[in-house]
């Protein structure tokens, strides 16, 4: 019998994305359904009973984690002994002692092709150890609880420590501008461009610095000099060079992606 899975991502071009490399990585895998959140992802699982669940690690409403601790909880019987746990991540930090653990397991996002086929592997030996051990498996095992409510703890540090304000100057003046309204950020040699759908600004501070102060999961990374948010993405297409073009919402300014990013959009 194959294996069945959800996914649970708030953004649309995610759960394509991963849905295209899984069915390279694990063909016989059946995606039986797709949430848009966290709530989705617990009421979903509930319905489908499906083998396995792809988490993006941060979702409104109701984040990864905690939708992994109420799927953890949910009543089992003969023909389902809960899912496996996987969630996806921006956040490397947050995964790699779920990881070590052996619990649960992640992929980074965008999903690379080799850690999503190790994931696979791992996913596919624990499969088979449940199903040996049947109805002696235990669906919600005490260290599971306990490294979600950990992971949960830390979720909610990373969060406040995100950057919410960039303060620009904007031709004589200084403003603050709140990170999600930025469409996306361009560095050159000595400025980084701050765009929204109403004004352009600059700051002193260089992409390198933005990546590691911004949430990842808002904001990605298309170029070693340009960051856009995800919400903004309005499309992608390639020129007559073969280069792939972000569209975003609200500007009419195309970012090239370099190949160093392509895979972001592979598959899709």
């Amino acid at each position: 019998m194959n294996s069945r899975a959800l996914i649970a991502d708030d953004e649309r071009l995610m759960r394509e994305q991963l849905r295209a490399r899984l069915a390279q990585a694990w063909p016989e895998l059946e995606i039986v359904g797709e949430a848009r959140n966290g709530i989705e992802a617990v009421e979903l699982t509930a319905q489908l009973r499906p083998d396995l669940v792809f988490l993006d690690i941060r979702m409104p409403g109701m984040t990864g984690v905690d939708a992994a601790r109420q799927i953890a909880q949910l009543p089992t019987d003969a023909g389902w002994h809960g899912c496996e746990i996987v969630f996806a991540t921006a956040y490397d930090q947050y995964a790699v002692e779920a990881f070590e653990q052996g619990v649960v397991d992640y992929v980074l996002k965008p999903a690379e092709r080799g850690r999503l086929q190790l994931t696979v592997e791992r996913i596919q030996k624990r499969l088979a150890l449940r199903d040996a051990a049947g109805d002696a498996a235990d669906p919600a095992p005490a260290a599971l609880q306990q490294l979600l409510g950990k992971l949960a703890a830390r979720l909610d540090l990373g969060a406040a420590n995100h950057l919410k304000w960039i303060q620009a100057s904007v031709g004589q003046n200084i403003q603050m501008i709140p990170v999600e309204d930025v469409l996306f950020f361009i560095s050159d040699e000595k400025y980084t461009r701050v765009q929204t759908a109403q004004l352009e600004a600059l700051i002193r501070k260089p992409i390198k610095e933005l990546v590691e102060e911004l949430d990842m999961n808002l904001f990605w990374q298309i170029h070693r000099s340009t960051l856009v948010n995800a919400k903004a993405i309005a499309g992608v297409t390639r020129d007559l060079r073969g280069r792939q073009l972000v569209s975003v919402k609200g500007h009419p300014q195309k970012l090239e992606v370099s190949r160093s990013f392509a895979g972001l959009f592979k598959g899709m």
